[in-house]
């Protein structure tokens, strides 16, 4: 399955990782990358020092084209830029921001540069700033969240920009793949189905919530504050939403969730923890390889771009 994203990366197939905090760390990467996709290792708010030794423990595990993603909100943000530069990263996907201030830097370097954006005008801009490909993110995804959808915002950025789009956003098997190809992607980024996968460190606990979901099993958390996340109902997300409605502070809200994510990844802490996941969850099924994963969703939106059923 060859595109401009599989020439960019210089991958087998034009499949990504999410770049998911806590979740997306070495092994996951480096097992994405072998399996010919994309691994990204998402930096989030880790120190420098963490986010170069993960990208020291990925070359261990694999020789072939893995990223890094950077968090642009991130105090950290310059150090972690520079670190991808001197740890000789070819791939940085970046999120909640403009990576404009790194872009020469990161060009120099020979660094392939790839936001994720959640809407046309960001898209666009991100062209002009010398982007070399986006993802277009639609409000399906799990995690930080826009407000289109993935079926209306990827045809549109496809559209209004000449660099390559990927789709991403309750993208979980070969009918979604080979959806996204029809609206014009030409890749697509994946992040909760590789949450399951048998190479992530994420807590089993974490994982059989993802493989149980059910279609309506998502709640948005945040609208009141601007920054709302996608993630499975609990008890954390129903006093969230309490709160919310009571009108509740940014401080209030931001001291329920405060280290929720670690909680759900780490500890399996399934009623209190914050469990990032798209509507895609439902489709999720069982653990399996990334190996696996790849091959399934790649079998079968080739099967679906070929005509068969």
């Amino acid at each position: 399955m060859k595109t401009r994203i599989t020439d960019l990366l210089g991958c087998q197939y034009p499949v990504i990782q999410g770049g998911m905090a806590w979740v997306a760390e070495y092994h996951l990467a480096a097992a994405v990358s072998e399996a010919g996709g994309i691994g990204l290792i998402g930096a989030a708010s880790a120190p420098p020092e963490v986010v170069r030794e993960q990208i020291r423990k990925t070359k261990e595990l694999t020789d072939k084209p893995f990223g890094v993603n950077v968090m642009l909100l991130n105090p950290n943000a310059p150090e972690v830029a520079k670190v991808v530069v001197e740890e000789g990263v070819k791939i940085v996907t970046t999120g909640a921001g403009n990576p404009g201030k790194f872009m020469e830097m990161w060009k120099q370097a020979g660094v392939t540069v790839i936001p994720v954006v959640a809407s046309v005008a960001m898209a666009k801009m991100m062209e002009r700033a010398g982007a070399d490909a986006v993802v277009a993110e639609g409000m399906e995804s799990g995690g930080h969240i826009g407000s289109q959808t993935t079926m209306t915002l990827v045809p549109q950025v496809v559209d209004a920009v000449t660099i390559p789009v990927i789709a991403a956003g309750g993208i979980a098997d070969g009918r979604g793949m080979a959806a996204a190809m029809m609206l014009g992607a030409e890749g697509v980024q994946m992040g909760t189905r590789f949450v399951v996968a048998k190479e992530s460190i994420v807590h089993q606990n974490y994982k059989e919530r993802i493989i149980k979901a059910k279609d309506i099993d998502s709640e948005v958390t945040g609208m009141s504050t601007g920054h709302p996340i996608r993630v499975l109902r609990n008890q954390m997300t129903r006093e969230y939403l309490k709160l919310e409605k009571e009108g509740a502070s940014f401080e209030e809200l931001e001291q329920l969730t405060l280290g929720s994510l670690r909680k759900a990844v780490i500890e399996g802490d399934a009623v209190h923890g914050s469990l990032m996941a798209g509507q895609s969850a439902g489709l999720v099924k069982k653990e399996q390889t990334c190996q696996e994963i790849i091959e399934e969703v790649v079998t079968g939106a080739r099967a679906l771009l070929a005509g068969r059923k």
